[in-house]
């Protein structure tokens, strides 16, 4: 099935899981079942939050594939910690916290390239929000997002798509705010480039 933001206009700042239909402030009842061990409660979990998790898996991830696994993997160790849940947050959040920490994991594990620049003397006087300008579809930026190194294709993500800010984004990667703010620059230059290309051959 495919998202039901196929046509969506980019708001800059915004999660894209926020087009989602799925309410994730309303499944109490059905999160208390699952810490309880109740299995159809946590299979009526999985298939609640399962679409938008495998959404983040894909922007994190290079292809579909890798995406599937990350999600089987975030699932199995969300029911592992479903008794740490404390319902100070949403459960979305907090599942997705752990999907986006499996994803960087595993690019790690992998010898991704997470080269980092500390050369935000570049972007000077250019301001992030130029992002909404384009009125782009998430579709298009998604294509482009795949020619992206994986370094630069995660923190494009984590803040564009993921609603991360740059300071979030340097604690979860352990790198400066300027580094973050650097590589995102890079990555949104590129992928503006990558859409102009499909646009001329299109």
């Amino acid at each position: 099935m495919q998202p039901c933001y196929k046509s969506a206009v980019i708001d800059h700042r915004k999660p894209f899981e926020a087009l989602e239909t799925v309410d994730l402030d309303i499944h109490e009842d059905i999160i208390r079942r699952s810490i309880a061990g109740d299995r159809k409660a946590q299979y009526r979990l999985y298939q609640l939050y399962a679409k938008a998790m495998l959404n983040i898996c894909m922007r994190m991830m290079s292809g579909r594939e890798d995406a599937e696994d990350m999600l089987q993997e975030s699932f199995a160790e969300a029911f592992r910690r479903l008794h740490t849940f404390r319902f100070e947050s949403t459960f979305g959040a907090w599942l997705k916290r752990i999907v986006v920490n499996r994803c960087i994991n595993e690019l790690r594990r992998r010898k991704a390239d997470l080269r980092y620049f500390e050369d935000m003397h570049l972007f000077e006087g250019r301001k992030e929000e130029e992002d909404t300008e384009t009125g782009l579809s998430v579709e298009k930026v998604k294509s482009a997002m795949k020619e992206l190194p994986n370094g630069s294709r995660m923190i494009f993500s984590l803040y564009l798509l993921e609603g991360y800010d740059h300071i979030e984004i340097a604690e979860i990667l352990n790198i400066s705010v300027s580094n973050s703010k650097s590589q995102y620059m890079r990555a949104r230059q590129r992928v503006k480039e990558l859409l102009t290309q499909m646009n001329y051959e299109n």
